[in-house]
């Protein structure tokens, strides 16, 4: 089976749930690491530290719409 071609990220074109997990990835020095490996590259740990980042945002930006 041929491996997948990795084309590079186009961030002004990318939908809102992943431009927010860019933007986490930003936050805590992994972009350079996502940029240059992709997502697989990072270890367990650092992906489940973005996804839990993600989630409170996404709650917070819930909670100030409801308000």
């Amino acid at each position: 089976m041929p491996k997948k071609k990795e084309h590079p990220v186009d961030l002004t074109k990318i939908k809102p749930e992943e431009k927010l997990k860019y933007e986490v990835a930003d936050e805590l020095g992994l972009l350079d690491k996502v940029k240059t490996g992709g997502w697989k590259s990072l270890t367990a740990r650092e992906t489940g530290r973005i996804g839990g980042l993600v989630r409170q945002k996404k709650k917070a930006d819930n909670k100030r719409k409801e308000e």
